[in-house]
């Protein structure tokens, strides 16, 4: 790490976050500058006597002491938020942020081996939250026509991790069904979050409907910001920038999704499945002629939108059902420039070409197994075990259980069998409760999402059920009155809504 230093780490971030066709946008019209009750006095109190501890911005208010002055400074700072939106000015001290370049792997020797996570005051991020919770989580639910947030599973309501893992498998299993094979193209853009194009990203924001000093009052967040970065106890001085959607700042993950509303599959029968800037292309065989007109598409759109496909770091599978008694077709050629692979990690979970999850059992059953010795420590420094096993839950169950709604469907006996007796180990060492089986809690998750996606017309993951079945009578028991997808083939019936739909229903 010589010559790695706050100043130059600084300069490299501020280089990366100008643009260089930087345009100032436009405000819309304010009828009044009177405060209104855009926010409420009960919602900043409830959202400072649930601060929880995190980074102080520049300005020094740390987060312990707005928690406790809750009942004190909800009043006065209800009146100065409800300003700051009737006006559509945020105050500059706000708009100042400390960079703290986070690693991005052990032995960090070049500047692009950090992530710069900028600190805004905790006010600020206070206020970001109120306005996303507020105004723009509503107005995603129905975008303008132009955009779509159909595809984009990320920083939206009911929006996971698992739903788009669930919505890519879906996607690939049902093609499969008409296809020898499928091409998934996962697309890496280079620091995205941090050289959008804010004029291009206001642009689309100015077509949602939210209020107008609303959209005034994120223009003005977003114009005259700028930076300095603090490593290795040095601190340098502020720069200002002119892209970025602020990384870490509480706005700026559901701009991203303002941003990507407009990106689309070129082509009619291809689709795209975003997490934030986690792109996916899914190509049916039948398209496979149309991979580098993706690809170019989608290079045009992050030009226009100062962003930068990375080709060295994108990658390209080719899925197939192996199960299949089909003749073998041949594969396309492999793309220039671009590593195809015979598996891919999504979303944190690795899939084969044939949808095999065997090696994400062997990865996650491996680093709980690491966690392990962390509890050791534990017991021996005279930690009880009723307390050990409820970090056992917290930790490395969830670590088991990422996702499992997406990918359980797909596993093998020998799968099943090596997690179970991994926790069968767990038990015999004390770490976990006796009473604890893994798919009983497996089960309980799936039914929990199921649930959520058949009361909710609105969840991300309601365009994959199938219509509502109008009957006056029914032989069979089943706890949902949707339409049954037939089982087309055995990797089909792998999904998490086929198996759900299915499930309890003889």
């Amino acid at each position: 790490m010589e010559g790695i230093t706050a100043h130059s780490l600084n300069n490299h971030y501020a280089t990366i976050s100008t643009d260089s066709e930087y345009k100032a946008s436009e405000r819309k019209p304010n009828s009044t500058t009177e405060p209104g009750n855009y926010i409420t006095e009960r919602e900043i109190f409830n959202l400072l006597d649930k601060l929880r501890p995190t980074a102080t911005g520049l300005d020094q208010l740390p987060a312990w002491y707005l928690r406790l002055a809750a009942p004190i400074l909800c009043a006065p700072l209800t009146r100065l938020f409800n300003m700051s939106v009737a006006t559509g000015v945020v105050p500059w001290q706000w708009k100042q942020a400390s960079i703290r370049p986070v690693p991005k792997m052990s032995g960090p020797k070049a500047h692009a081996d950090f992530r710069p996570i900028s600190i805004t005051p905790v006010l600020t991020r206070i206020m970001e939250k109120t306005v996303v919770r507020s105004f723009l989580y509503p107005a995603f639910l129905t975008p303008p026509a132009p955009l779509s947030l159909q595809d984009q599973y990320a920083f939206r309501p009911t929006g996971s991790t698992t739903a788009a893992l669930i919505s890519i498998l879906h996607s690939i299993t049902t093609l499969l069904n008409t296809n020898p094979y499928v091409i998934v193209i996962a697309i890496d853009f280079s620091k995205a979050f941090d050289t959008v194009r804010q004029s291009s990203l206001l642009q689309k924001l100015a077509q949602f409907d939210i209020p107008d000093r609303v959209f005034n009052w994120i223009l003005d967040f977003f114009k005259g910001h700028s930076h300095c970065t603090v490593y290795n106890g040095q601190s340098s001085e502020l720069s200002e920038i002119t892209a970025s959607i602020i990384q870490g700042s509480a706005i700026g993950p559901a701009m991203y999704v303002v941003e990507a509303a407009d990106l689309k599959a070129a082509t009619p029968g291809n689709s795209l499945c975003k997490y934030a800037d986690d792109t996916y292309i899914i190509i049916p065989a039948s398209n496979s002629h149309t991979r580098i007109h993706e690809l170019e598409h989608i290079e045009a759109w992050a030009s226009h939108n100062n962003l930068t496909l990375n080709r060295a770091k994108t990658r390209e599978i080719i899925f197939q059902d192996k199960r299949s008694k089909r003749v073998a077709t041949p594969l396309p050629s492999p793309l220039p420039g671009i590593i195809r692979s015979t598996e891919l990690k999504i979303l944190g979970v690795t899939v084969t070409n044939g949808l095999s999850v065997a090696q994400h059992t062997q990865e996650v059953v491996r680093s709980c197994s690491q966690t392990l010795h962390a509890l050791r420590v534990l017991r021996c420094h005279g930690m009880p075990t009723l307390a050990l096993q409820g970090v056992f839950r917290a930790v490395v169950i969830n670590k088991l259980c990422y996702s499992s709604s997406a990918w359980w469907g797909f596993t093998t006996a020998a799968d099943r069998q090596r997690l179970n007796a991994f926790i069968r180990r767990c038990k015999r060492q004390g770490y976990c409760a006796t009473d604890l089986e893994l798919e009983h809690l497996i089960a309980e998750a799936d039914e929990t999402l199921f649930q959520k996606i058949l009361r909710n017309p609105s969840h991300v993951l309601a365009p994959l059920l199938p219509g509502i079945v109008n009957t006056k009578y029914q032989f069979r028991h089943r706890k949902h009155n949707r339409q049954m997808i037939p089982k087309t083939s055995s990797i089909h019936s792998f999904n998490f809504i086929i198996r759900m739909l299915y499930k309890d229903s003889y």
